[in-house]
């Protein structure tokens, strides 16, 4: 019979036994932990796997991708993250001259009989038979034989994700910001190269449907947020949000964005997800895996961090669908601007307008430039042509509260 561990005594001393020196708890880890380390090495030098590289010349990255996933869990995950419109999808289409859009993908499409395109335009054809979303249709976009978008604006109003549209020369710093101010207010967003490799999307996924125009109140709360820490009156390059609307216009799907990871852009490091270097991810599919969704409870009390309380004053959000020209005097409750406002600007201009008025001077305000940018983004115009056909001279509207001399 094999002694025990505990009986295996080297002698007596005092009528107690005495155990052996190499049996003690921490040496028979550390034994253990030899043979095991061992028996590593031996699997790697089966294998030719260099063990002995030195830490100061690390291994030069994989760019083979890790296929962890089936196709089947690919498609899976993609449709969990880019939740749209599952009734419709907008397909991609380009003609011989060169000109390129997005139409909703119809099965009667160019079928002689029922499409009479270009003479009737789609959401005018009674014979329009929309196609619904499908794990094919998203295959075979990820395999490059179309490229499709999604419509982020659900029928009831609600949306599963937020992304922010950079496309302008300074780009790359804008979107920089704005996803460092996502990091500092612990909002998780994801960085994506455009198709056209000359602008990047910031995507906010969250973990079940918000009203769309909370998530819009997050975007432009983090854009204000980032505005006032980076000391500047507007990020140039922002384009646009998506979802685009509060809700649902009539006749229409709201605004689409084109989904990544489309393989021909892709090919070209466009259309793929980023480090904050800006350097593509070796395997997306394992990135897409890591992004954390984020809990619809956290979004009001991250709109709250990024504004400090107060409404972000640099998007008009219209609550009745006519009330599309925030320029027309109406009879409505009007907002106040919060905080103590100056009693004159740092410098006087006569019967002057916002677009005469330098940006120059604002920046030169001795007052904080949070106030700064609430003041500015809060003044507004109407359009060039409002104003020409009118023959109306036009002043520009401040918040109420808001006391100027010109």
């Amino acid at each position: 019979m094999t002694d025990s561990p505990t009986d295996r005594v080297q002698g007596h001393k005092g009528g107690h036994p005495v155990r052996d020196a190499d049996t003690t708890p921490e040496i028979s880890e550390l034994a253990r932990l030899r043979a095991e380390n061992a028996r590593l090495r031996a699997v790697l030098d089966a294998h030719g796997i260099d063990f002995q590289r030195s830490l100061a010349e690390p291994a030069a990255p994989q760019q083979k991708e890790v296929c962890w996933l089936s196709t089947d869990e690919k498609v899976a995950l993609f449709r969990r993250l880019f939740q749209g419109r599952p009734d419709v999808y907008p397909v991609r289409w380009q003609s011989k001259a060169g000109k390129s859009g997005y139409s909703p993908a119809c099965a009667n499409e160019w079928r002689p009989g029922n499409c009479e395109k270009p003479r009737i335009k789609c959401s005018d054809c009674g014979h329009r038979l929309l196609i619904s979303l499908s794990d094919q249709i998203i295959y075979d976009h990820l395999a490059g034989r179309h490229t499709i978008g999604v419509y982020p604006l659900l029928a009831d109003d609600t949306c599963h994700f937020l992304a922010v549209d950079f496309d302008d020369a300074d780009w790359r710093e804008d979107a920089q910001a704005f996803r460092s101010s996502c990091t500092e207010l612990g909002v998780p967003a994801a960085l994506e190269i455009s198709r056209s490799g000359n602008g990047a999307h910031i995507w906010i996924f969250f973990r079940s449907a918000v009203p769309a125009r909370d998530a819009r109140r997050l975007g432009t709360a983090i854009i204000s947020h980032t505005c006032v820490r980076t000391r500047q009156l507007k990020l140039a390059s922002y384009d646009r949000l998506f979802p685009n609307q509060d809700t649902m216009p009539k006749g229409g799907f709201g605004n689409l964005i084109a989904l990544p990871l489309q393989k021909t852009p892709r090919e070209q490091d466009c259309s793929v997800f980023v480090d904050e270097d800006f350097q593509p991810y070796t395997d997306q599919w394992a990135y897409l895996a890591s992004i954390q969704s984020m809990g619809t409870d956290s979004v009001e009390q991250a709109i709250t961090d990024a504004t400090g309380g107060t409404h972000p004053l640099d998007v008009t959000f219209i609550t009745e669908e006519d009330q599309t020209e925030p320029w027309k005097v109406r009879k409505r409750q009007q907002d106040t601007l919060p905080g103590p406002m100056p009693a004159s600007l740092d410098r006087t201009r006569r019967h002057t307008t916002l677009r005469s008025f330098p940006e120059s001077s604002l920046r030169r305000l001795i007052y904080p430039p949070k106030q700064v940018f609430r003041t500015s983004s809060g003044m507004s115009l109407p359009p060039p042509t409002v104003r020409r056909s009118s023959g109306t001279r036009w002043s520009p509207r401040f918040p109420a509260g808001a006391r100027f001399s010109f």
